[in-house]
């Protein structure tokens, strides 16, 4: 588990946290206090002067040990280059049956020990700041505690430290009462020397647009910085991060792995906000399907679950995601694997944070294999329905309850969106490379088709956009529940560098689909079923044009813009060596894309409510219910004084009003009206 992180010292009794020694890479703790009415007046004064110095310089009672096997003896390599005597080159036989191999040379983790604090990441909201700091591997005699200093009127003062965490090399920290008005210059030191600095933006409330860049796969392939990249982000100058997934490819070696990761992208969260979530390469596997976490059976993973020690994936888990909000319900799963879905208010906007895989069940021993493999489809014959059994989860109940949940608060918010892995849908036919064509991927959350829908249904009920990763192919698509265009709109970032694995949209008959988008420069968009026969519009697609020329892999990253004032949202695709000083002619051909924020819910409204009139309260959050039924057909807030709610059948109606939840007044019985109906309803406040 994370440190405790350490704020202020009391006036008569010192008791804090002291670090001697661990077992199994577990912290072993005591604590230390003193009686100062049992000490002179004049030595009293100096003991928590020379405690808090011990303690600010990382001094213990006895040198650190962790254990050379964090992971267990069925795992003696994982994450070996970060653990045991890691300076050391191994390469004897371990004792029983496994070999000790000397570990992949990723990066050097034998920095100058005044670089050992490698990068940190954070994110605050609801007045809560959360800080992860990330360490090279330390020696066997340097301290296992960092301190975190803020700058007021240009000093730095300390405001608390924190235990590093074995295995990972992690520490966190902790600040509630965070005043989120303004920017703060935070560094954060190990010992006397190593630091890193960096600055806590204050939240954007008063900014009209909301920019969001959204990342993936970063290809271990292809080592070394991603200088044009930070250069472009950096003048382009977004709000947030968003990295959704496959940090890192360097499956057994995460540590490494992250570092290097950290190293390419940390000037740009040195100084804003960042959200990572790992998907499965980060994890160590070829694909997952969470299962709740029980044992997968192997890396590759298509029978469901974590194949790794749980403790391997938490230590991932608490690298990439402790920093977000605390989890929405924290209970572990199976095995004591953590969650960590959530959401982020930033700018004016709520951003929903899941977890596409954890609690995915697997396809393999549940349906035919009916192609290569387990996950992969290319059986022309075979039945769509065959697949979609009522046992099969996408989301899990426990995540679809928070995403009800989230999307009836407004508070503090103007627009919504959704974060995570990967598409609810299939929007790739050839994989890998151009003669490997799928029919489906069952990878993707376009499978169970029933656990997409109803995701997807959530989604719509806020209007909210979807962002993504993964797919190592980037589109604009709007999905289609029960028809074309009734859901809501995704986008899919493009892999940040594509040599890993190449995908492309090139359906089979090479035709357009029904209503193709006017104006675009492709020869495929309009409207498609994938093969799981879920609809989608193809509004724009990047596919590969040379994967083996560094110009033409169609590898990059998104922006995404949030204009509060207009309710527009902007998705823009930039290549990786993108010139910015060709405007928008440098982004990949069909962006940007703009939609309004009501496009995603695609429904055509067969009927008006009454208009809805306020007064005493302006852009109140308006919630609709289908009384025949009890579903909520959305919860929004309004802009201004006066709305039409659309319905999409005929029937009677309960409105619920509110300033930030629907939860102050409700009104039953409203009829479905024609849509040049007059009728008014006043609601005063």
């Amino acid at each position: 588990m994370p440190s405790r992180a350490i704020v202020n010292p009391p006036a008569r009794t010192s008791n804090r946290e002291i670090d001697p020694g661990r077992s199994g890479g577990n912290s072993v703790r005591f604590s230390v206090e003193i009686d100062f009415r049992d000490v002179p007046a004049n030595l009293a004064a100096m003991i928590p002067r020379l405690l808090w110095t011990l303690i600010a310089l990382g001094i213990t009672a006895s040198p650190v040990a962790e254990t050379d096997r964090p992971f267990g003896d069925d795992f003696p390599n994982l994450d070996g280059a970060s653990t045991g005597e890691w300076w050391t080159k191994r390469t004897a036989n371990a004792a029983g049956n496994a070999q000790r191999r000397a570990p992949k040379n990723i990066i050097d983790v034998t920095v100058p020990r005044d670089e050992v604090v490698a990068f940190a990441v954070y994110t605050h909201d609801r007045g809560v700041l959360k800080l992860s700091v990330q360490l090279f591997p330390l020696l066997a005699d340097e301290p296992r505690r960092v301190r975190l200093e803020f700058r007021n009127e240009g000093n730095w003062n300390q405001v608390a430290t924190a235990l590093v965490t074995y295995p990972g090399w992690s520490a966190h920290f902790r600040i509630e009462g965070w005043d989120n008005s303004r920017d703060v210059a935070y560094r954060v030191r190990h010992g006397r020397t190593a630091s890193f600095e960096g600055l806590i933006r204050r939240d954007p409330v008063d900014k009209e647009e909301i920019v969001v860049a959204s990342l993936s796969c970063n290809s271990s392939r292809t080592a070394g910085p991603r200088p044009r990249i930070i250069e472009n982000i950096l003048a382009q100058d977004p709000d947030l991060l968003f990295f959704a997934g496959d940090q890192t490819y360097h499956h057994t070696q995460h540590t490494a792995g992250w570092l290097e990761f950290g190293l390419q992208f940390r000037e740009l969260f040195r100084t804003r906000p960042m959200i990572a979530i790992p998907d499965d390469h980060d994890v160590g596997q070829a694909n997952i399907w969470g299962a709740e976490g029980k044992k997968a059976s192997s890396p590759s993973g298509p029978d469901g679950g974590f194949f790794y020690p749980p403790k391997y994936v938490n230590m991932v888990q608490r690298a990439q995601t402790w920093h977000l909000p605390d989890p929405f319900d924290p209970t572990p799963i199976r095995r004591g694997i953590g969650v960590y879905y959530t959401s982020l208010k930033l700018g004016g906007i709520d951003f929903a944070i899941l977890e596409d895989r954890k609690f995915k069940t697997g396809p393999q021993g549940v349906i035919p294999k009916m192609g290569p493999r387990p996950d992969h489809i290319n059986d022309p014959n075979y039945d769509r329905r065959a697949v979609d059994l009522p046992e099969l989860k996408l989301l899990g109940e426990r995540q679809l309850r928070f995403l009800r949940h989230w999307g009836q608060d407004w508070t503090g918010t103007s627009m919504k969106a959704v974060l995570s892995q990967t598409a609810f849908c299939g929007a790739v036919h050839l994989h890998g490379n151009p003669d490997n064509r799928l029919l489906a991927d069952l990878d993707s959350n376009a499978w169970p088709q029933t656990g997409r829908n109803r995701a997807l249904r959530e989604i719509r009920r806020a209007w909210a956009p979807h962002l993504c990763g993964d797919q190592h192919l980037s589109v604009v698509l709007q999905h289609g529940i029960e028809t074309h265009r009734d859901g809501p709109f995704g986008f899919t970032s493009p892999a940040i560098v594509n040599t890993i694995y190449g995908r492309w949209w090139h359906p089979l008959d090479e035709k357009p689909g029904n209503r193709p988008i006017p104006g675009s420069p492709h020869p495929w968009t309009g409207d498609y079923e994938d093969g799981l026969g879920n609809y989608i519009t193809m509004h724009t697609y990047a596919n590969p044009v040379d994967r083996t020329d560094p110009a033409h892999r169609a590898d990059g990253y998104g922006l995404v813009s949030f204009n509060k004032v207009n309710r527009t949202i902007r998705f823009e695709c930039w290549p990786r060596f993108a010139d910015l000083s060709q405007g928008d002619r440098a982004q990949f051909p069909g962006w940007p894309v703009v939609i309004d924020m009501a496009d995603n819910d695609g429904r055509q409204a067969t009927h008006r409510l009454a208009e809805l009139r306020f007064s005493g309260i302006s852009d109140p959050v308006v919630q609709v219910v289908k009384e025949s039924t009890g579903d909520i057909l959305y919860t929004v807030r309004i802009q201004g004084t006066r709305f039409r709610p659309p319905v999409y059948s005929e029937g009677t109606y309960t409105v619920n009003v509110g300033q930030d939840r629907p939860d102050t007044r409700s009104f039953t019985g409203n009829k479905a009206l024609a849509e040049d109906s007059r009728a008014v309803l006043n609601i005063s406040f």
